[in-house]
């Protein structure tokens, strides 16, 4: 996994399973022991498959992140992911992206009092 964090956006370009589990686990405890909270960008285009646990894992992280106002945008993800965050209804919590630079774009563009502006 390649992870690139700067002061506001953590980026990273998960790898499929086994290792997924993994590196969602190392990207929640790096933001949970980071001083400034980045936003966060997951690029999921070789991810083919998420379970319970990487479910679990991401809504951790979307929960650290929005505590601190920050974003957490899932782009590039398969049709395969995708058919399982509908079925979970998950679509409908995420931000997502069709890829990485229009999620980051995003990211940049949009200022937190507009996030909280939308609850």
């Amino acid at each position: 996994m390649a992870v690139d964090w700067s002061e506001d956006i953590l980026i990273a370009n998960l790898a499929d399973e086994p290792a997924l589990s993994d590196e969602l686990s190392m990207i929640c405890d790096k933001v949970e022991s980071a001083d400034v909270v980045p936003n966060a960008v997951l690029d999921f285009h070789e991810v083919s498959y998420i379970n319970s646990s990487n479910i679990a894992q991401l809504l951790r992280l979307r929960k650290n992140l929005e505590e601190h106002t920050r974003q957490l945008v899932l782009c590039g993800v398969t049709d395969e992911v995708m058919s399982v965050l509908v079925v979970t209804g998950l679509n409908k919590v995420f931000q997502f992206a069709p890829e990485m630079l229009t999620a980051i774009a995003s990211v940049q563009v949009e200022e937190p009092d507009e996030q909280h502006a939308e609850d």
